[in-house]
């Protein structure tokens, strides 16, 4: 059994350094000793046995806690007020210095924490490292000096989560569509070059991996971009081709018909459209911005974006190119196909490429391939989107980040340019178990708690307001989001609508369940849920009103969080069948992923969650192998198109480096009651030498996640 040490070391639990802190507090007065040596040992004991019976490593806190509860279930006052004072004067020495000892073990690969929090980031490499270090000493201002002691509080007692607080000290916002279009068509600058208006496609598709970069460098969050930005640059390369044709023709002193010409500038283009695809793919798969992992990117593919009928047709050969780029993978250091993370792919459902027989289908069946085999592309539905949206369709930012529409002095809507200012989550489980299930006692803490929400997000616009666009040039001057004047600073950006910020909430699914005893599927208990919904955003309407800011209700997509609020919730309130009892918490309004319930009937159940999630949400269901049985993968494309704004299909797709076997690499409980990621065929347990990707909220993850999250990966079940 392991137990977390403060510094988020992972060491063997030792049942003497219990017994030795007992008798040290027992012994400190003779006078007042009220244990003998046995009952310490008792004491020791039932901590020992209540910290294994949790099935994951319990923090230090944790243990002391259970200590400190045991001595005065013993009558022995006197000693746990010795007890409570010696960890008291020791939290003020550790005060005097809160970021050393985290910081060493962030850097000798110690902290079992922070070497899960992200599936993306690889701990050991040096970058991260230095970003961990740097957010480390970002939290630490954050907390002491920055941020008001309650909100504090409450996110460290898991009641709200503050959203990447290694990031707040500095003027960051979190996620963005990136305009593109202006940058490649007007010109932009990096790094002190003025890059103008590209001549071909390949060069286009350069000139945005390196927009990408410098992007994910500036900010915290994920970016969007559309291939749509990219197609007009198919004909110039067309255009340029065919220039390079007729002169060779001339060279030779031959004569070509024009069909032949035509089909060698053709196929010559296509060539030049695989390139630049590649590079895009390649360049963001081995990019390492300055946080040490590889751009969050969302690659955007509607072809309603074309303008006209020939910028269409080009698109459509983008995005072909690009799903097949996809579903062959990039090779491992082993050589070997494997499902890379990035960049994420989103396809619109659209009339042109939904029904068989319409113009581009094939591309919709391309895409069905894919996702069977490398989890993406995810899928929006033209339809509910627009239903949704005012008419509109257009990306999410990151994984699901969602603008509200928005026109500008013209009428005219705008998205790209557009960004969020940060997110911070309720924990809907916390409101309903604070509340001991008496429903008016509910909704009065939750509008407590929604005004520390509100608070909270007042201090991330705050510390937005007064930036200067200088502080991420790629950004506010040079066309990803604006181009404001050197020292400008970017407060209109920040009001009327033009940017977001997000009220997050989780756990709806288990907030429903104590308070109704039925899961929020049920009938009786779904009004129940809709209306917890429809009270957030009436807050968030109420708060635009006032603030003249853009918030919205936002499906957070939890990924270390889903087990630090699982534990403050078991921390606070014990083990609750149904509620507490396993170490995570359900991502946002989701069905749980233990609950039998078919794809179908879930997506259709979850749209309605969607509908009232405005600032972003994204559905899933979990399938087999699909890869044989490609026509039922349509049939789930086509339900999609018709009942739900944004979903995507989470299959497995797994490689062992060891033995070579590529089916699904299994979670199993090592003797230590961890859960560990084992090969079935080899039983190999090295992480280093397997490739896994699982999407765990939204972007898949490859570099392994934290024992909530693990867990939660393994009680999935299949909804098809």
């Amino acid at each position: 059994m392991k137990i977390i040490k403060r510094n988020g070391t992972e060491v063997v639990f030792d049942i003497t350094k219990i017994i030795s802190a007992i008798t040290k507090a027992n012994n400190a007065d003779d006078s007042s000793k009220e244990l003998s040596r046995e009952q310490i040992v008792r004491i020791a004991a039932s901590v020992e046995q209540k910290c294994s019976s949790i099935n994951r490593a319990s923090s230090v806190e944790e243990i002391q806690d259970m200590v400190e509860q045991k001595i005065m279930e013993q009558g022995a006052f006197k000693v746990a007020k010795r007890y409570i004072k010696y960890r008291y004067n020791r939290t003020l020495v550790r005060r005097a210095n809160t970021t050393d000892n985290q910081i060493l073990s962030l850097i000798e690969c110690n902290n079992e924490e922070v070497k899960q929090e992200n599936s993306n980031k690889n701990p050991t490499v040096n970058s991260v490292q230095r970003d961990y270090m740097a957010g480390e000493v970002s939290k630490d201002i954050s907390k002491r000096l920055l941020l008001p002691k309650e909100i504090v509080k409450a996110h460290e007692e898991g009641i709200i989560h503050f959203h990447d607080m290694d990031y707040y000290a500095q003027h960051m916002h979190n996620c963005d569509l990136v305009n593109l279009e202006d940058m490649l068509q007007n010109g932009t600058v990096i790094s002190g070059t003025l890059i103008e208006k590209p001549h071909s496609f390949s060069t286009a598709c350069n000139i945005a991996t390196q927009i990408i970069a410098q992007v994910a460098s500036s900010q915290y969050g994920g970016q969007s971009i559309s291939l749509a930005h990219l197609a007009p640059f198919v004909q110039v390369s067309r255009n340029k081709i065919r220039k390079d044709v007729l002169r060779e023709v001339e060279e030779l002193h031959g004569e070509l018909d024009e069909e032949v010409i035509s089909n060698i500038v053709e196929r010559r283009l296509r060539e030049e459209i695989k390139r630049g695809v590649q590079i895009i793919q390649y360049q963001v798969v081995t990019l390492m911005t300055t946080n040490g992992q590889a751009p969050f990117v969302t690659v955007f593919m509607y072809l309603n974006e074309a303008k006209n009928a020939t910028e269409r047709r080009d698109l459509a050969m983008i995005i072909e190119e690009t799903l097949r780029q996809r579903y062959e993978g990039v090779k491992n250091e082993a050589g070997v196909w494997i499902t890379p993370a990035f960049p994420k792919l989103i396809y619109v459902l659209e009339e042109d490429n939904i029904e068989k027989g319409s113009e581009y289908y094939y591309l919709t069946e391309l895409a069905a391939k894919c996702t069977a085999k490398r989890l993406v592309p995810d899928y929006i539905s033209e339809k509910k989107m627009k239903e949704l949206k005012e008419g509109n369709c257009f990306p999410v930012m990151g994984c699901r980040s969602c603008l509200s529409p928005w026109k500008d002095e013209n009428g005219n809507y705008k998205f790209y340019g557009r960004f969020n200012q940060g997110v911070v989550t309720i924990n809907l489980v916390d409101v309903a178990l604070s509340s001991g299930g008496d429903v008016d006692k509910f909704w009065e803490i939750f509008d407590k708690r929604l005004e520390l929400c509100y608070d909270a997000l007042m201090c991330r616009h705050e510390r937005l307001k007064g930036t200067l666009s200088d502080a991420a040039p790629i950004l506010w001057q040079y066309g990803a989001i604006s181009r404001l004047k050197k020292g400008e600073p970017i407060d209109k950006l920040l009001y009327g609508g033009y940017s977001s910020i997000s009220l997050g909430y989780a756990g709806l699914c288990e907030c429903v369940k104590y308070m109704t005893g039925k899961s929020h599927t049920d009938p009786s208990a779904t009004p129940f849920a809709i209306k917890i919904m429809e009270h957030m955003n009436e807050a968030c309407e109420r708060w635009k009103k006032e603030t003249n800011i853009g918030f919205g209700i936002y499906g957070t997509p939890l990924e270390s969080t889903t087990y630090r609020f699982a534990k403050c919730l078991q921390k606070r309130f014990g083990i609750i069948e149904g509620v507490t009892d396993r170490n995570y918490i359900t991502n946002s309004y989701h069905v749980h992923v233990t609950e039998d319930i078919d794809a179908f009937t879930k997506l259709s159940f979850e749209s309605k969650f969607q509908a009232l999630s405005t600032g972003g949400a994204i559905s899933y269901i979990e399938v087999p192998n699909m890869q044989q049985n490609i026509e039922a993968v349509l049939d789930v494309i086509k339900f999609i198109y018709d009942n739900i704004m944004y979903a995507e299909l989470n299959t497995k797709s797994d490689y062992c480096q060891v033995c070579g076997f590529d089916g699904e690499i299994q979670i199993v409980t090592d003797e230590d009651g961890k859960l560990v990621w084992e090969c079935p065929h080899c039983h190999n347990r090295d992480q280093s030498k397997m490739n896994v990707a699982r999407r765990t909220c939204g972007y898949i993850g490859t570099q392994y996640w934290n024992q909530g999250r693990t867990q939660e990966i393994k009680d999935r079940v299949m909804h098809l």
